[in-house]
């Protein structure tokens, strides 16, 4: 694996952007997380690993992207087509220089248009699917559906009454999960990175269960070996997105 330059700040946490190029919300989150054997991973990843613990991780993030909008009042009629839609991330955890972040797999969401701009743009793997999210925290009961065009993701799970949502402990596993503020991409031969900015996740520990994982078997064969072990709920966070920035090779 050719290694590349990353100048730039080594932080890991990053809740200011001093130009973002995009403004949205990520709304009624679900994280269902994977062990996955790093071996096995580390063959469809072009970036390296960041492990926890000598293990590597999948995440899957269930959300609805709100309120999209370009940093730019006059210009925002251009982000209206994008305003609102709901995202699959499937994503996994990986380390570029001093600098951790995270990688996609592969993601669907329910814009033909952003389907189309998102890999020009930013290099991220977006494939048109249909979303179902039923993700209220006033319910006892959250769930979901995302349908591929060869494969079903399905998952529900029981929300504690009153939950308390709290930002995760530093230097644990939780942490390690969800607060991450780099994604590195690979679209063809160029390689990019990009920065947001948000607070921390408000978060609880859900008990949910994967009713239908057949559309995972579309992200790669490390998904023959992963064994689901855990999963968060989030309301939500106001973040913003930095401008794409090409990574040089050495």
């Amino acid at each position: 694996m050719t290694a590349i330059q990353c100048p730039g700040p080594s932080a890991d946490q990053i809740t200011i952007i001093p130009r973002p190029l995009f403004r949205c919300s990520w709304h009624r989150a679900v994280f269902l997380h994977y062990r996955v054997d790093p071996a096995m991973l580390q063959r469809q990843i072009p970036f390296t690993l960041d492990l926890h613990d000598g293990a590597a991780y999948v995440s899957l993030v269930a959300f609805t992207l709100r309120n999209m909008r370009i940093n730019h009042p006059r210009l925002n009629f251009l982000t209206q087509p994008l305003h609102t839609h709901d995202f699959l991330n499937v994503r996994t955890y990986v380390r570029v220089g001093d600098q951790t972040g995270i990688f996609f797999l592969a993601e669907w969401l329910n814009n033909r248009l952003a389907t189309t701009l998102g890999p020009i743009l930013y290099g991220l793997p977006y494939r048109f699917g249909e979303l179902d999210y039923h993700h209220d925290p006033s319910s006892p009961m959250i769930s979901g559906q995302v349908r591929g065009r060869h494969g079903l993701l399905g998952y529900h799970a029981v929300l504690a009454a009153q939950a308390r949502y709290e930002s995760s402990q530093a230097d644990t596993l939780s942490h390690f999960l969800l607060e991450r503020y780099i994604a590195f991409t690979q679209h063809g031969r160029f390689r990019q990175r990009f920065r947001v900015a948000h607070e921390p996740w408000p978060q609880i520990s859900i008990d949910a269960q994967i009713d239908d994982d057949h559309l995972l078997h579309q992200t790669g064969p490390w998904f023959g070996r992963a064994q689901f072990c855990g999963a968060h709920f989030s309301p939500g966070v106001d973040v913003q997105m930095g401008w794409p920035q090409r990574l040089e090779r050495r």
